[in-house]
């Protein structure tokens, strides 16, 4: 059993606590365990974690570091046809982005498989375990309803000789899969489902990532897990709501292990369900494997490193679970909230700079030609200390198409013939004609400038109702800019259990707006993983496919908060 003490005698006020870190904290205090608090992360490495699963590692990591204990980061690797080293590596990946460290305490399932094979033979031989010959489709048809009993299988009264051998001879490759499993003989009249015989071993002829051809038979989870956690010295085992029922079972193997001295004990919480999305890894391997979407790491995905990829930060998806909560009541909760948490932290931290989508050009007839002048612009006007910089501008500028209008309707305060607007740090402008091609189409807006307009100049302090983003057209760098929306249509796919959960996906959730043109300094600081909110649009990110001579920002969020608009309805 793994040593494990706190490193600091809890001293945090009950007061504020969630029910999960109450439990934990009276434990401490009865001095259960030793005193001792470790808790546990156990993924299986057969896909990507998603944002559900980073609520389970706030609380698992999270709780371990508010009272002075350890959380081992545990792989669930039972089942060797679905996992992969790729889901290993990318699961460590996510952890430490998330900002936890799980230390030397990386620990495998398989590191317990001779431990849990004895422990089948020794229940054999106690006569607690059988082989069944029979199918899956006739073992779940024995197992009777939540109203009535199941019935014996034909082979509950094996001798201990015979199961033995037959277990041993399963392990040894002899038979085909699912032609014999290893089932607990508990109590096939039992009120819980899960107590009528489960099955703790079943046959793969797969190799393993870690242990190779050694083992022909696997644990089921519901009795690896427990023993898993007793193994490795956890004292509380975190886990979801749906395992609720499985809990009896959890402390039944349990206590083929426990004495009074340590037990670990199962705690559960709600899930994290979100509008708009699927949390099934099932459904999620679905699409990445039919090219619905570009990969586990696609920006639409509800992945941690989907998240990561598309300009997520730890610190929002953080608040944003310290928001919701945890609780025993299931909750779908609106990923609107989710955006809220991921704009208030980009406001923050994101530098400004200016980028046009639609790009139109404005010659500003009486600026001299061959003139550039460079205007100062703020880095981040909620962090003063992040400075400024210099952004260029000259006689042809680029603003966005739908910034000017030629016949707008009353209140319009952008463009439009003989109106004026201010350039965002440098001058007011007024519009005194347009050119037009042959279909009709604005090529050019013609624009007068007010030279004592500009900052720090008398006439700077002059005030028009409306003010456009735009970019010097000479010094104006190409960009591509991938617009994400969300995956799916439906507020709640789950639901739609008569629907193929792929007709639900967004047709607009991707769309990509190529001769974008951005400023200099935004071209000059797109390394991956920085922040910007181009001003008046969004808050966007570089993309991993994004090289200096190719520029590809994903868009992370808008700058339009729904969130708070529904809290104000």
């Amino acid at each position: 059993m793994a040593e494990n003490t706190p490193s600091t005698t809890p001293t945090e006020e009950t007061k504020g606590l969630n029910f999960v870190e109450q439990i934990v904290a009276d434990d401490l205090k009865a001095g259960k365990n030793g005193g001792r608090l470790n808790t546990r992360f156990p993924p299986e490495p057969n896909g990507y974690l998603h944002i559900g699963h980073a609520k389970a590692i706030c609380m698992d990591f999270g709780v371990a570091e508010k009272f002075g204990g350890t959380c081992n980061l545990r792989f669930d690797d039972t089942n060797p046809v679905k996992e992969d080293v790729e889901y290993v590596d990318s699961i460590r990946e996510d952890i430490h982005w998330l900002g936890f460290d799980w230390g030397n305490r990386e620990y495998y399932a398989s590191d317990y498989f001779p431990q849990l094979y004895d422990l089948a033979i020794r229940l054999i031989k106690e006569g607690k375990a059988y082989v069944d010959d029979q199918t899956s489709e006739e073992i779940a048809a024995q197992k009777g309803t939540p109203t009535t009993p199941g019935t014996n299988s034909p082979y509950r009264d094996r001798s201990v000789e015979e199961n033995l051998d037959l277990f041993q001879r399963m392990n040894a490759g002899e038979f085909p899969e699912g032609s014999h499993v290893l089932r607990a003989k508990i109590d096939m009249a039992s009120s819980n489902m899960h107590f009528r015989d489960p099955i703790m071993y079943r046959i793969i002829h797969h190799p393993h990532h870690r242990t190779g051809n050694r083992w022909h038979v696997y644990p089921m989870y519901d009795f690896a897990h427990g023993q898993s956690d007793y193994f490795e010295g956890v004292t509380h085992s975190i886990c979801t709501l749906e395992f609720v029922p499985h809990r009896p079972l959890y402390d039944y193997f349990v206590d083929e292990l426990a004495d009074e001295t340590y037990r670990p004990r199962q705690i559960e919480f709600n899930r994290l369900n979100l509008t708009y999305t699927v949390m099934s890894k099932r459904k999620l391997l679905q699409l990445v494997k039919e090219g619905l979407v570009a990969g586990w790491d696609d920006p639409r995905m509800p992945t941690i490193s989907g998240m990561r990829r598309r300009g997520f930060t730890p610190r929002s998806i953080r608040n944003f679970i310290d928001t919701i909560g945890y609780t025993k009541y299931e909750a779908l909760n609106s990923v609107a909230l989710l955006e809220y948490a991921v704009r208030e932290d980009l406001n923050k931290i994101a530098t400004r700079g200016m980028a046009v989508m639609d790009p139109v050009k404005v010659v500003i007839t009486n600026y001299p030609e061959g003139q550039t002048e460079m205007v100062e612009m703020e880095n981040n006007p909620e962090n003063p200390e992040e400075g400024t910089h210099k952004m260029p501008f000259s006689r042809e500028i680029y603003i966005e198409r739908a910034d000017f209008m030629e016949n707008p309707p009353k209140k319009y305060f952008r463009l439009a013939p003989d109106g004026e607007v201010r350039l965002k740090g440098a001058y007011i402008i007024k519009c005194t004609g347009v050119k037009k091609d042959a279909d009709g189409n604005i090529e050019e807006i013609y624009c007068t400038f007010d030279p004592e307009t500009r900052s720090g100049l008398p006439g700077s302090m002059r005030k028009v109702k409306g003010t456009l983003h735009w970019v010097s057209a000479q010094h104006a760098v190409d960009a591509t800019v991938r617009l994400y929306d969300r995956l799916f249509n439906v507020e709640n796919p789950a639901a739609e259990t008569e629907r193929d959960f792929r007709e639900m996906l967004n047709p607009d959730s991707l769309k990509v707006v190529d001769g974008v043109k951005v400023e200099p300094f935004i071209a000059e600081n797109a390394g991956q993983g920085t922040k910007f909110q181009f001003q008046r649009i969004g808050y966007f990110t570089p993309d991993y496919d994004s090289t200096p001579d190719h520029l590809i920002f994903n868009r992370t969020i808008s700058l339009k908060d729904s969130w708070e608009k529904e809290q104000k309805k």
